[in-house]
């Protein structure tokens, strides 16, 4: 049941968000015992976590094109920086 890091370094983002949503609803249904909720809460920590540097990672690298005054790009700048 339970992920190791190494494991769940591995997946991409995608199935880390749906392992993430599966945790979810195996908590919010409160059919789980006390301790495989707290076992299921840290890996949902780890998933969390591992969702959001890979958000973040992926920002980083949106850049917005800036044009000239012709309608031509002339740069990229990061896409946060209006």
């Amino acid at each position: 049941m339970s992920e190791t890091n190494e494991d769940l370094s591995e997946l991409n983002f995608e199935d880390a968000l749906k392992r993430l949503e599966d945790i979810v609803r195996k908590l919010e249904s409160g059919d789980v015992p006390l301790d495989q909720s707290i076992a299921l809460y840290s890996e949902g920590e780890k998933l969390r976590g591992l969702c959001q540097k890979r958000l973040e990672a992926a920002q980083a690298k949106i850049e917005k094109i800036t044009l000239d005054r012709d309608g031509k790009p002339k740069a990229t700048v990061p896409f946060d920086a209006d």
